[in-house]
């Protein structure tokens, strides 16, 4: 198997999930591995910044990008002679998103969340070694931090994705444990006891929580929930850390938002809650 890659939350799943499927078709996989390169924050990159990223050699990613580019998924911008995700890409996450009831269900809890607690809420869904925003409430201060819907966050090292780890089943928290220890084996050993951590105080607490242990500067709460079809997706509340301390995140902001977690989970689940997945 090809050496890929590790970037900020890792690259799309690809040819990884290939092993022993003779229905999977790599030359899409691969055709994928290049959108999810894109983030938003780095939203122009080049055919280079590509191959490294994606872990695919120049070549095919030149081939890769002019066909990505001729079907509009991808625009060329001659000045910086890079990429960025065209408007092909566009009514795709807009389809997904509108399809997602679980955010309409949410939004109201989150926002009533940041505007008390006066930090920022989100919602996201796992993707790969990486939770992607689907929905995202900041507070109405000049302080906040500078995320949105489509933001993607390394699963093990945030709130959010720790969250979504401590209530995933065993085999899946396994399964992320091989590909992570695979891919960071150097780093592996300090994020392993992180998620054992996020685990625990789960189990003990009902919230998890990344004390700067993704970016120095913030501090979160994360909460998991459970959709009525068995997805699992989370929340996260945070804040930069000069404004959200550790005491406040433990003793206020993790049992709030584990409450709120509760309550959507409940919603979700009763009449009119929906059952649309996120």
């Amino acid at each position: 198997m090809r050496k890929r890659a590790v970037a900020a939350g890792g690259a799309g799943p690809g040819e990884d999930n290939a092993a022993g499927d003779r229905q999977f078709v790599a030359a899409i996989a691969r055709g994928f591995d290049i959108l999810h390169a894109f983030r938003a924050e780095d939203p122009m990159l080049g055919n280079q910044e590509l191959a490294e990223r994606t872990g695919l050699p120049r070549a095919t990613v030149s081939r890769l990008t002019h066909t990505l580019t001729r079907l509009g998924y991808l625009t060329y911008l001659p000045r910086f002679a890079k990429y960025q995700l065209g408007l092909g890409a566009v009514p795709l996450g807009q389809l997904a998103l509108a399809n997602m009831s679980i955010r309409r269900v949410a939004a109201p809890l989150m926002r009533a969340l940041s505007e008390e607690t006066n930090a920022s809420t989100s919602l996201g869904k796992r993707d790969g070694l990486a939770m992607l925003y689907v929905e995202h409430v900041s507070p109405r201060t000049a302080v906040a931090l500078q995320l949105d819907i489509g933001s993607r966050l390394p699963l093990a090292l945030t709130a959010m994705g720790r969250a979504y780890y401590a209530r995933a089943p065993e085999e899946e928290r396994a399964a992320i444990d091989l590909e992570i220890a695979a891919r960071q084996p150097a780093e592996w050993p300090v994020i392993r006891d992180g998620l054992r951590e996020a685990v625990a105080m789960q189990e003990r607490l009902g919230f998890t929580a990344s004390l700067g242990d993704w970016n120095p500067t913030v501090h979160a709460a994360g909460a998991a929930l459970s959709l009525p079809g068995g997805e699992i997706v989370a929340l996260n509340c945070g804040a930069p850390a000069f404004m959200l301390g550790r005491e406040r995140v433990l003793e206020e902001i993790g049992p709030r938002l584990a409450a709120v977690a509760r309550r959507i989970e409940s919603m979700a689940r009763g009449p009119g809650g929906g059952s649309g997945g996120a």
